[in-house]
């Protein structure tokens, strides 16, 4: 079968295969794209990539989505279907390979929930992260002593000092994204009861302020707080994270944590959603100035 050729999937892989840390997550969404480019060119629907692998339209649908494990053998019939040449199939099967080991994360599986592990490798995908957190810091601004303090108030096993010490270990090896040479834009709004819940002693919260404040001037960092007087601001009540991703062709991702579990929207209509809840909320939010003036001021009153 004679069809026209996308560009090879290498050049839109660069930025992952040379990160400082394999992210198994990142190759798996890209080559799950490519695969949908490859049957597009190739103008096959997903029923016919069904029938060659005998499984049904929906588990090609998740399998173009990246939210199953891609099978050597499935892609190799896929590609094959699809008239990618062999080269270009041999390099393709070697990254599938790839996004099937283990991410550095894996390394955490003790005190890592099972619901979580995604979410971290799509978030070190991810280009651009925008956050929206009612109540506490995000993770990946908060400092060892106050995320200490959050790991063992929110853990049943809170007198457990190597489960907590290991879930601070988590948190801060996840903060190493953002000092990354193509480190993600991280957009954060933060409701102002944020600034002011005490859930450290005073010296810890002072220091999580000030640490707050140094990393909002960074230049891939804006952070955005919603006074407590915002005029006509109605906030979700839940955090909520929204993940993009480069290239474009990738879906965005909306998560939502709750107590024992957590969504990833990835449709549309529902990412759509999420993002005008958020823009919503930004309209909201003082300018990261304003903001940061803010932090600075609830720092001072912990020293």
């Amino acid at each position: 079968m004679s069809v026209a050729q996308p560009t090879s999937p290498l050049p839109k892989l660069e930025r992952f295969l040379s990160s400082p840390r394999h992210n198994p997550t990142a190759l798996r969404l890209i080559l799950a794209a490519q695969l949908r480019r490859l049957r597009l060119a190739a103008a096959l629907s997903p029923i016919a990539a069904g029938d060659v692998l005998r499984c049904s339209e929906s588990k090609i649908s998740r399998l173009e989505r990246g939210e199953v494990q891609l099978k050597e053998r499935d892609v190799a019939d896929l590609l094959r279907l699809y008239g990618a040449d062999t080269q270009e199939a041999e390099e393709f099967l070697s990254l599938v390979r790839r996004s099937n080991q283990s991410g550095w994360w894996h390394q955490f599986e003790d005190v890592l929930p099972k619901w979580f592990d995604k979410f971290i490798g799509l978030q070190e995908a991810a280009s651009v992260i925008r956050t929206y957190e009612v109540l506490l810091v995000p993770g990946l601004l908060q400092t060892p002593e106050y995320a200490r303090a959050v790991a063992a108030a929110g853990s049943q096993l809170a007198q457990d000092r190597k489960v907590v010490d290991r879930r601070v270990e988590l948190r801060l090896a996840r903060q190493e994204l953002l000092d990354y040479p193509d480190a993600p834009t991280l957009w954060v709004v933060l409701e102002e009861n944020v600034l002011h819940r005490q859930v450290a002693e005073r010296q810890v919260m002072y220091g999580q302020l000030r640490h707050l404040a140094e990393m909002a001037q960074r230049p891939n960092i804006r952070v955005q707080v919603i006074p407590l007087a915002a005029p006509e601001c109605v906030t979700s009540g839940f955090p909520i994270t929204h993940l993009r991703f480069d290239p474009p062709e990738l879906p965005e991702i909306v998560y939502l944590e709750h107590i024992r579990d957590a969504l990833y929207l990835d449709k549309a209509e529902e990412t759509e959603q999420y993002r005008s809840i958020l823009d919503g909320l930004l309209n909201s939010a003082e300018c990261p100035a304003a903001s940061l003036q803010r932090i600075q001021d609830s720092a001072k009153r912990y020293h």
